[in-house]
């Protein structure tokens, strides 16, 4: 069951949206480690706009996440990919439809 989650979104700088794009991909082989991240999203949601939605099942899974690799690896990128700092938003899931 996920209770809380994230919702990251990433502004890619002009000309780095196919370098995005690969930091994201190559963020899935990170989180398929964390036993908390029950679920992960990479997204885009415009030509630079690009997103992260990730759920877990309680607010410690969150922290953990957020102290983890992918964070570690999203501050190391951040002046060299991004337009502007990621926005992290925390979320309370109010319900969900997982794979069984």
């Amino acid at each position: 069951m996920v209770n809380v989650a994230l919702l990251v979104r990433l502004e890619a700088k002009p000309g780095k949206e196919a370098e995005v794009e690969r930091f994201l991909h190559d963020g899935l082989a990170i989180v398929q480690q964390e036993p908390a991240t029950i679920a992960w999203f990479a997204i885009r949601m415009g030509p630079s706009t690009f997103g992260i939605f990730d759920a877990f099942p309680d607010e410690a899974g969150r922290q953990a996440h957020l102290s983890g690799k992918v964070a570690a690896a999203l501050r190391s990128k951040a002046d060299e990919l991004f337009a502007q700092s990621p926005t992290i938003e925390k979320i309370d899931v109010l319900a969900a439809k997982l794979p069984q």
